[in-house]
């Protein structure tokens, strides 16, 4: 039989709230104005409850802090006398507290361009008071700023190797050949060997539909080598304005191109070996906690697939 606890002795941790914002903020600094107080009165709450455990919660480098390995069992803890709280208040008094606060997101090109919008028109009717913060740039550029903890989360076209990232299918796509109206491929089927002598337009290195472009011409018996890579540009409308004035063709995502497609200023040529499809991803880093801004914002995309298949498919808000 479990010993009964002695309510008088039990002893409640001191400003595991404020611990549970540093950690998930990443900066006192940050921390005391989400709270109203001073930096230094969040570095003296956070010194309180590691003198009440004996030991340290952060490691504390270059104006930036980090849990260390036993702060972030303690997180774990937190969060969860932090949930217990709220379902208390939410079964007993009715009322559950909305999710509030800042939400840092870092997207590669085609889900900031084509389908973030729409996520976030739905997400934030679902939770008004978070505030969204999002930065496009390429899958690579966006996994960095998730592993620097300058974003919890990334929407990425491409997976990275490296085992603190976690990585939740969101959706799919296919890359499309596109060139312009009276090209001589337009509305043909053609081999993937005849792109070896065509002028290809290709995104920057770290960007996801490069990459997937060339591991299937790989597979296809296409090395990189063998392409006549006129030129490589940052981003799809740079790439879509390059195709439509006869600089060369492109791969593209299905998502850049609908519009284009639909009103005839590019033509769809099928590649006979490839099938272009790929994934996107939600992607965090397993060593950064995520608030609860970005747990509801995993939450809805899992629950709101983007799908893609020979055309543009966005989920309804």
């Amino acid at each position: 039989m479990d010993k009964p606890l002695d309510i008088c002795k039990a002893k409640e941790l001191p400003h595991l709230g404020t611990f549970v914002k540093a950690a998930e903020l990443g900066s006192f600094t940050a921390t005391g104005a989400e709270l109203g107080m001073t930096q230094a009165a969040v570095s003296q709450r956070i010194a309180v409850l590691e003198k009440e455990l004996s030991v340290s919660l952060f490691d504390r480098r270059a104006g930036r802090i980090a849990l260390t390995e036993t702060g972030r069992r303690l997180y774990g803890y937190a969060r969860a006398i932090i949930g217990l709280h709220e379902q208390a208040r939410e079964v007993i008094g009715g009322l559950r507290p909305p999710v509030s606060g800042d939400l840092s997101l870092a997207t590669s090109s085609v889900p900031g361009e084509c389908f973030l919008p729409s996520l976030l028109m739905g997400f934030q009717q679902k939770f008004p008071h978070v505030h969204v913060r999002a930065t496009v740039g390429d899958s690579r550029t966006a996994l960095q700023e998730v592993e620097k903890g300058r974003a919890a989360l990334a929407l990425v076209g491409n997976k990275a190797e490296a085992a603190h990232l976690e990585f939740r299918r969101l959706g799919a796509d296919c890359l499309l050949l596109v060139v312009p109206p009276g090209h001589r491929w337009a509305g043909q089927h053609i081999s993937a060997v005849a792109l070896r002598d065509e002028p290809l337009l290709l995104r920057e290195a770290g960007s996801g539909s490069r990459s997937a472009v060339i591991k299937n011409l790989e597979r296809s018996g296409v090395v990189m080598s063998d392409l006549n890579v006129a030129l490589e540009l940052g981003s799809n409308a740079a790439i879509k304005d390059a195709v439509e004035r006869g600089l060369g063709v492109a791969f593209l995502s299905s998502f850049a191109v609908q519009k284009e497609l639909d009103h005839g200023d590019l033509v769809r040529v099928e590649v006979e070996e490839l099938k272009l499809e790929r994934d996107f991803y939600v992607a965090y880093d397993r060593r950064h906690p995520l608030p609860p801004t970005a747990m509801a914002f995993l939450h809805y995309v899992e629950a709101n697939p983007i799908l893609a298949a020979d055309g543009l498919v966005v989920p309804s808000p």
